[in-house]
């Protein structure tokens, strides 16, 4: 149950309106999980690194549970372009570690996936976990109402599709916010896990909440908690 909640924290995707022009940002969160009474915590972050590389950081924490995500990536022509993706989670008496470098002038990803090897063709659109939920929130923000992403997902490129719902007010920690919703949209023969999320309006599409109900019928709810976007705090009515 709490790696489940830290895999849906793993979902967050946070403020980025053009791909060409990223702005820094940092957010805090809270989740619940609705059979029990756990709570947990996460922050994630957009930073610019000397070199004209981008660094978005992402750390969870539930109990005895930890996860953390780090992509490095670059911007050319409003695409984004990973250069490097770390994850690791520990606790819960299971530990992963992934680690991927992406080489676009030999067109391969290498690395390792809980110890195994990983070599991959390198196409143009391919993204990593952390990335991708930056293309999203561009695409979300652009107007789009259906969207496709080409991810990187163990020693394998998966098709990840997302569709918007509609608009809603969302009750925040920092007040209501008007928010675009959207939802994760997987095939029910194969897969009846349930993905919503919510991206605010106002504030370069920062996700201010995230919805995930399992296979099981458990639901997990993360909230934001407070955060900043090109260094403007959110604030809802």
């Amino acid at each position: 149950m709490r790696r489940a909640l830290l895999f849906a924290f793993a979902l967050f995707a946070l403020p980025a309106v053009n791909a060409a022009d990223l702005q820094p940002f940092s957010a805090s969160y809270t989740a619940d999980y609705k059979q029990l009474p756990v709570g947990g915590s996460a922050t994630r972050s957009l930073e610019k690194n000397a070199n004209g590389t981008w660094a978005l950081s992402f750390k969870a924490s539930m109990m005895i549970a930890s996860l953390t995500e780090v992509s490095t990536l670059k911007v050319d022509k409003d695409q984004l372009l990973p250069q490097t993706y770390h994850f690791e989670r520990g606790g819960l008496g299971k530990t992963k570690t992934v680690d991927l470098v992406f080489d676009w002038s030999t067109k391969f990803i290498t690395g390792t996936d809980r110890n195994d090897a990983v070599k991959i063709p390198l196409n143009t659109g391919v993204l990593d976990k952390s990335t991708y939920q930056l293309a999203l929130q561009h695409d979300v923000a652009a107007g789009k109402k259906s969207m496709t992403y080409q991810v990187v997902d163990g020693d394998e490129v998966d098709t990840y599709d997302f569709r918007v719902l509609g608009t809603e007010k969302v009750a925040t920690k920092v007040g209501s916010i008007d928010a675009v919703k959207v939802e994760r949209v997987r095939d029910p023969t194969q897969n009846k896990r349930i993905t919503v999320m919510w991206f605010a309006k106002d504030y370069d599409y920062l996700l201010v909440r995230l919805q995930q109900v399992e296979t099981d019928g458990k639901e997990y709810n993360i909230m934001l908690q407070d955060g900043t976007v090109d260094g403007k705090s959110v604030k809802g009515s």
